[in-house]
């Protein structure tokens, strides 16, 4: 058996592994299958059940290969633009929501970021968090929108294709993306690392802002008023994105590094945050990059918060680790530690 004929053999043999995975999957695979005709791509969705047999899908995006084991057809009127929402969201509502899962494993064919996510169900779903809707697979998405015709002119929010129909990212600035990458990795932020295929604008460009109150100013408890920073913003939309007390995370990178970005401390934490480099790599953040620290530790604090229960705990596990919150069942008895939760509490104005 060759061609198409092995390749609708294999999908027979696979569904119900496949079943176990995504089960609407399975039978968007099924009836593909079943309607293939002997002009398909044999081809390429030989060499993509090739990257399966290996163990993995070789970068390939899991709905994808259902696309070319249904016999390669071309994406149809059903692909559509996306459907935008009334309240017009920007390429940099679309990155912030992005950011959420960061730190997320890949999981080939995963849709659900509790165990794993690929890359097009990872822009997917940051597109339907900000109440946009594009299709599941890589060769649809990289026909909404519009085209932009090189790097250069991309900007914040724009999707970028790689491998022709292989993989797909956000669009962050700087040469660099954010995607959830290959098996063993994490949603994280990368360069893109080759000429896009594709570069596909489906948001617009964010409004000038109209003069308003400052509203991360207004957030700063007492203590913190009139110490303004280059980083409010970030802190701001972080501390709305994950739930965390007013002027929590501008209190921790004053008492962390006094607010600068280039900080190394002589233990090897970096950045504005001063995260350690192996806490970095499971968040999937750049330490010295600050919008990657301060949604790095938002998150990071959000855990601890989620897990002890208190700010003063939550401060130790983030300045200790929470092991030593674990053994000593309170803030340890480390001098450094319980002055820097004493300081920070103090600057939010707590006891």
């Amino acid at each position: 058996m060759t061609g198409v004929a092995a390749v609708q053999a294999r999908i027979s043999e696979l569904r119900v592994q496949l079943q176990a995975l995504d089960p609407a999957a399975t039978r968007a695979a099924g009836a593909t299958a079943a309607t293939a005709t002997a002009g398909a791509s044999s081809a390429s969705a030989a060499t993509a059940f090739a990257g399966l047999a290996a163990g993995g899908a070789g970068g390939l995006d899991f709905a994808e290969l259902l696309r070319l084991a249904g016999a390669g057809a071309a994406p149809s009127a059903a692909t559509g633009p996306a459907t935008a929402p009334s309240g017009g969201r920007t390429g940099a509502d679309l990155i912030d929501a992005a950011k959420a899962y960061l730190g997320v494993p890949y999981r080939w064919g995963g849709t659900d970021p509790a165990s794993g996510l690929d890359c097009s169900a990872l822009v997917q779903r940051a597109m339907r968090d900000i109440g946009v809707d594009v299709p599941r697979t890589v060769s649809q998405q990289r026909h909404v929108g519009t085209e932009v015709g090189s790097l250069d002119k991309a900007r914040p929010g724009d999707l970028i294709v790689l491998g022709g129909d292989r993989h797909i990212g956000i669009y962050v600035g700087d040469n660099r993306m954010l995607h959830a990458p290959r098996t063993g990795d994490v949603v994280k932020i990368g360069s893109v690392y080759e000429t896009p295929t594709s570069i596909r604008r489906v948001l617009p460009d964010a409004a000038p802002a109209a003069p308003a109150v400052d509203a991360a100013a207004a957030m700063r408890p007492a203590a913190l008023r009139g110490s303004g920073t280059p980083f409010d913003s970030l802190f701001a939309s972080a501390t709305q994105r994950h739930g965390l007390p007013p002027g929590l995370l501008s209190a921790v990178a004053r008492t962390e590094s006094s607010y600068n970005p280039n900080a190394v401390s002589p233990a090897g934490a970096l950045g504005l945050m001063q995260i350690m480099p192996g806490t970095a790599r499971e968040l999937g953040v750049d330490p010295r990059d600050p919008a990657q620290a301060v949604d790095g530790a938002a998150r990071l604090l959000r855990k601890h918060l989620d897990t002890f229960g208190s700010l003063p705990l939550a401060l130790a596990a983030y300045n200790a680790g929470p092991g030593a919150v674990r053994r000593f069942d309170g803030v340890p008895p480390y001098a450094e530690t319980q002055n820097y939760v004493k300081k920070i509490t103090t600057l939010l104005g707590g006891s």
